[in-house]
């Protein structure tokens, strides 16, 4: 029988615990995305820190140094050129509205004489000009808090790499399960954020490609700026690339260019799609034998959790959350003591 004052010192300590935890973690939360991501880089990185500190007898500090390194020009350099593309192609319309508002003029004119719908009314121009310092300073802002998290994920990462052995057992410990079901769970987590950090970015560069050659074969206006955003656009599940190719489809038929339109939708249909389809679920049934709704309704959830990290760690969340309930029908439901 624990004593009353047992029970005060274990309650009052898990109620600190909550809540320092609770206080830490909405204050952290600006830089989850860099955290996230030295989590990310960390499990990709992981062998090859134990293969230079164990069979090479690498110093932790040089090894993870080096490794950190290979991270900031295999990952961080092509995510920041395509990220400054698409900035600079922004901060360009911010800095001379006409860039974007002649387009605009063109293309509503376009609709006007194709339907007889009246786009460009005064009223509509006042909002477009006002909301054009909002996006400005969204811009700059996202810029800001990118660069703070790209610091620190790789100031997080390099603490990582030297401690990640101890981490990972410590972690282990603290799960509430026996040795063999703590193995498990780690190792499944381990696998399902390794085949998402290689296979959402593997997708995005088929993607991106396939859809950048059929936009140069009919002729389709920037076909590199709209390839790159039908890369960030295969992070989104169900409708992923027809966000770009069919309003820019759209876009060329209003302009008269109605063959090119209609094989760029037939492309779009029959190429990219099925280019997207294949690969996002061959990857994830092979690397982590995770189900492709799993996947979905994951990056659903984890975008709105944790933002454009979510297409990581949603599908880790659902998966985790069904190995949970798993365990518990197996464990006490059915009464098995073999549960994995």
């Amino acid at each position: 029988m624990h004593t009353i004052r047992e029970k005060y010192g274990r309650y009052s300590l898990f109620v600190l615990i909550i809540g320092l935890g609770v206080v830490i973690f909405l204050k952290i939360i600006p830089f989850l995305g860099g955290l996230l991501g030295a989590v990310t880089i960390y499990v990709l990185l992981r062998r090859q820190m134990r293969f230079l500190t164990e069979r090479r007898r690498w110093r932790p500090a040089l090894a993870a140094s080096t490794l950190l390194g290979e991270a900031v020009f295999c990952f961080l350099i092509p995510i920041s050129l395509i990220g400054w593309m698409v900035a600079v192609k922004i901060q360009g319309m911010v800095v001379n509205p006409r860039t974007l508002i002649l387009p605009l003029r063109h293309l509503a004119d376009l609709v006007e004489a194709r339907t007889g719908y009246e786009l460009w009314s005064e009223a509509n121009v006042r909002w477009l000009v006002g909301q054009i310092p909002t996006v400005g300073q969204w811009l700059v802002e996202g810029m800001v808090d990118f660069a703070i998290n790209i610091v620190v994920l790789l100031f997080v990462l390099y603490f990582l790499l030297i401690g990640g052995r101890r981490m990972e057992d410590y972690c282990r410990d603290l799960l509430p399960f026996d040795r063999a079901v703590s193995r498990n769970v780690a190792h499944e987590i381990h696998l399902i954020v390794r085949s998402n950090a290689i296979g959402i970015p593997l997708l995005a560069v088929v993607q991106g490609f396939v859809a950048y050659a059929g936009y140069l074969i009919f002729g389709a206006p920037s076909p590199l700026f709209w390839g790159v955003l039908t890369c960030f656009a295969t992070v989104i599940p169900i409708v992923g690339t027809a966000l770009v190719w069919v309003p820019l489809a759209a876009y060329m038929a209003l302009t008269g260019a109605w063959a090119p339109a209609v094989g760029l939708v037939l492309y779009g249909l029959l190429v990219v799609t099925h280019v997207d389809n294949v690969v996002r679920f061959v990857l994830q049934k092979r690397m982590a034998h995770t189900h492709p709704l799993v996947t979905i309704f994951g990056v659903f959830i984890g975008l709105s959790l944790f933002g454009f990290m979510g297409v990581i760690f949603g599908p880790l969340l659902l998966a985790m959350f069904l190995y949970f309930v798993d365990l518990f029908k197996c464990r006490y439901l059915d009464g098995r003591g073999d549960c994995r």
